[in-house]
């Protein structure tokens, strides 16, 4: 990815956090008004508000929809409560297929993609055709866990959103109740409507700032690149001195950077090789041993494992020219067959490349 197309992606990433974060904010300092549509047993929409927890019904009419909208006369008070409000529509259980889905404890977190690819087996619609969801889970016994599925067509769905958003609400959420569970609450779909054209409203407004901003910083910057060009010249000038002169002192005899390699050099040296001391413990320990944990710092290493004779191994490591003063820094304990013996044995390592005395 180049450069421009980062800083592009970067910048319209940050446009939408900005916009999103801005409609939050509307909705905090003017939060939406929450009403609730009941259906009722012969398809009509009973409009209640709530308030502080508690519902209120209207008192006027129930609602009633034809071809996608809401028809018959809606009184000015219904209309000014539907528009830019929180609706969540109550479905009655006649229009949805419910059926109970058992799975192992523990599935929970993974019900979304569960439920999806069981659709077209439990109900007669595919997952793109049906609008759906599920209860919280319920036990079902040692180890297993249990849902109620409800589903129905997304033809019986698509009218009651579309009313909705032509009266201009902000927000709909939709369900129902079990048959046999009135208290178990099902949601079965959410869309936000309103809210999206002010998202891109804010969206908008924002990038139309940020391009003005841009050519501002444009004309300042050639202001400032036109006024500063002999400013940068003498400054690359300075620069190129400094390097010449920075070249001059690290190629002199005794210099910085034969110091550097000299240090680096001494430091080879002085520390253990690792690959090296490897290799001296793979020919040196033997064929009963084996080793379960091997540490090297601070110039020691620690061997911890099995052998058949430990204490054979403190003569064994002492006589390679690299390890000195070998001991064991814990208890040896003979296992339960009486054959072999855990060991923790430390001993200090010599330099690698030290020349031997």
């Amino acid at each position: 990815m180049s450069i421009a197309t980062s800083i592009v992606s970067s910048l319209s990433a940050f446009v939408d956090d900005v916009a999103i974060g801005l409609t939050h904010l509307r909705a905090v300092l003017r939060p939406a008004r929450r009403v609730q549509l009941i259906e009722q047993t012969e398809g009509a929409f009973l409009a209640v508000e709530c308030r502080a927890g508690a519902t209120e019904p209207l008192g006027e009419a129930p609602l009633r929809l034809e071809q996608g909208r809401f028809a018959g006369p809606m009184t000015t008070r219904t209309r000014t409560l539907l528009a830019r409000s929180q609706v969540e529509v109550v479905l009655a259980p006649s229009r949805f297929v419910f059926r109970p889905l058992e799975l192992p404890r523990g599935a929970d977190k993974f019900l979304d993609g569960i439920v999806r690819s069981q659709i077209d087996r439990l109900t007669p619609w595919s997952a793109n055709q049906a609008v759906f969801g599920w209860s919280p889970p319920l036990d079902a016994g040692p180890n297993r866990t249990a849902v109620i599925v409800a589903a129905t067509a997304h033809a019986l769905i698509d009218p009651i959103e579309q009313a909705l958003i032509e009266a201009g609400v902000d927000r709909i959420s939709m369900s129902t109740r079990a048959e046999d569970e009135a208290e178990l609450v099902i949601p079965v779909f959410a869309q936000r409507s309103a809210s999206e054209d002010v998202v891109g409203r804010l969206r908008q407004g924002l990038i139309i700032g940020l391009s003005f901003a841009g050519v501002a910083f444009a004309i300042s910057l050639g202001a400032w690149i036109f006024v500063g060009g002999a400013y940068d010249a003498r400054l690359a000038e300075l620069q190129k001195g400094i390097s010449e002169r920075r070249a001059a002192l690290m190629d002199r005899p005794g210099g910085a950077a034969e110091q550097a390699l000299q240090a680096l050099q001494a430091k080879k040296r002085a520390t253990p090789s690792a690959v090296m001391t490897l290799e001296e413990l793979s020919k040196m320990l033997p064929d009963d041993t084996h080793l379960s944990e091997l540490r090297m710092e601070d110039g020691k290493v620690q061997l911890v494992g099995l052998s058949g004779d430990a204490p054979a191994l403190i003569q064994l490591i002492e006589q390679s020219q690299r390890f000195l003063h070998a001991t064991f820094f814990a208890p040896t304990v003979r296992g339960p067959d009486g054959r072999v013996e855990s060991f923790h044995i430390e001993a200090q390592l010599q330099p690698s490349f030290a020349v031997p005395n």
